[in-house]
């Protein structure tokens, strides 16, 4: 009986965290018991049981009296996954630019193309910064542009580590109520480092990649650090 509650337990966490992952279930979100064990088909003692994992992970926050969350990151927790992204997108780069298909390539330059049609909008207007709408279409395509060189990467493990602290994801969703972060000078040098960055890839220069990629998280976690900062002041 232990065994099949755990089975079931096992179950509940992997598709919790898949919804996690894929962004389903956003940092904010509450985890509703009886909701998720009617989406999963199980009752909601493996739920329960898997909240109280990824809660001992850190993923999710019990909150008393309230409920489980998915735990919105704090500055120490983005540090970190711009850190750690640092580390392997640079290296997902290197190898992108040996293995990406030109199916990618062309993948890749759709999304500039895009990054580049919200660029010319936000130019556009006079406060000099996106819209709300703009803004989540413009991280839609940052998160679609990263995971597509780490795909090309053909590295395994460095998706699997990626994925698995949703690295990529949780820094991303987590500037989701901050439109005014994305200013026409920081959308001309995105789009300028990412026309750069293609071309390493088109080119096969792996040491370019890496560090075109690392100079764009670099450059991301300052900007956004300091916007955060600033938010707290105001």
């Amino acid at each position: 009986m232990y065994e099949v509650t755990q089975n079931l337990a096992d179950r509940a966490y992997r598709y919790i965290k898949q919804e996690m992952q894929q962004g389903s279930l956003v940092p904010g979100s509450q985890l509703v018991n009886r909701k998720l064990a009617a989406e999963i088909g199980v009752s909601v003692i493996p739920v329960r049981e898997a909240i109280h994992r990824l809660v001992s992970e850190g993923l999710v926050e019990h909150v008393p009296g309230a409920g489980a969350f998915v735990r919105n990151p704090n500055r120490e927790d983005l540090e970190e996954l711009y850190m750690l992204r640092d580390a392997l997108e640079s290296c997902a780069a290197a190898e992108a630019s040996r293995y990406i298909t030109p199916h990618q390539l062309d993948d890749l330059d759709a999304m500039l193309d895009e990054f580049a049609e919200i660029r010319d909008l936000i130019r556009e207007r006079s406060d000099g910064h996106a819209t709300p709408a703009q803004f989540h279409r413009w991280l839609d395509l940052e998160e679609a542009f990263h995971e597509t060189v780490i795909d090309a990467s053909r590295n395994r493990l460095i998706a699997k580590v990626i994925r698995e602290h949703r690295a990529v994801s949780t820094v991303f969703e987590s500037q989701r109520n901050s439109s005014k972060i994305l200013t026409i000078d920081l959308a001309e040098k995105t789009c300028d480092s990412k026309k750069e960055l293609l071309q390493a890839l088109r080119d096969g220069n792996g040491p370019l990649a890496r560090e075109v990629m690392s100079a764009q998280i670099q450059r991301g976690c300052r900007d956004v650090l300091a916007f955060l900062r600033q938010e707290r002041r105001s």
